[in-house]
């Protein structure tokens, strides 16, 4: 898992630059038969949470389904953990190209109160299409959800879409932390399981968080 920690946002209304994508597992070029292995890998950890849902999930379960040695899927990923971090960062590639450089609200062209928005919303939808996997992943070990790569660009994304929104002296670093923390996966289960609230509850509350701090 990649905790790089992202630059300081630009300080212009301008959108903000491509940046590489620090997801946890893509660090470094492949040989081919190292990519054809992590494939393997990928699609068998697919095809079993597809049949028996993310608990069910092991490393000697993924071995057997993609015919690997456990050792080796230990040295490419780690852990469970690490395997189900590399099960989201399969989607989450696709997602940062959409609010990087994808259409508008979530991508360039609108008012950044409108991104604010579209961004956290797409979190929300993503976040309960997901909700196994990112449950396992967050859970995994105390803050794993903060120093994850995919964090580092959604929170550096809000920041420079506040810089824009907010005037001069806003804490964006903080504003930014406050509007991602109820996309929690753990927050989110609390929320499912003792207030029976969906997606749909979920994107209410981040639009009035919007409008209080947004005004």
């Amino acid at each position: 898992m990649d905790s790089r920690r992202p630059a300081p946002p630009p300080s212009s209304g301008a959108p903000e630059p491509p940046t590489p994508l620090p997801l946890a597992g893509k660090t470094a070029p492949e040989r081919a038969d190292a990519a054809r292995n992590r494939r393997r890998i990928l699609d068998a950890a697919t095809r079993i949470v597809a049949r028996h849902g993310v608990r069910e999930l092991t490393v000697d379960l993924v071995a057997g389904e993609a015919g690997i040695g456990v050792g080796t899927i230990y040295r490419r990923f780690g852990d469970r953990a690490g395997l189900v971090f590399a099960l989201l960062d399969e989607h989450e590639r696709d997602f940062q190209r959409e609010f990087m450089a994808g259409p508008p609200p979530l991508g360039p062209g609108a008012e950044p109160t409108a991104r604010i928005r579209a961004f956290l919303h797409a979190l929300a939808d993503r976040g309960a299409a997901q909700f196994e996997l990112v449950l396992a992943a967050e859970a995994s070990a105390p803050g794993a959800r903060y120093r994850s790569g995919p964090y580092a660009v959604h929170h550096m994304h809000l920041v420079t879409l506040l810089t824009q929104a907010r005037p001069p002296g806003t804490d964006v670093r903080f504003l930014a932390d406050a509007l991602l923390a109820p996309l929690s996966a753990l927050l989110m289960d609390h929320q499912r399981r003792v207030r029976g609230m969906g997606a749909q509850g979920v994107k209410a509350g981040l639009d009035d968080l919007l409008r209080w701090s947004l005004g």
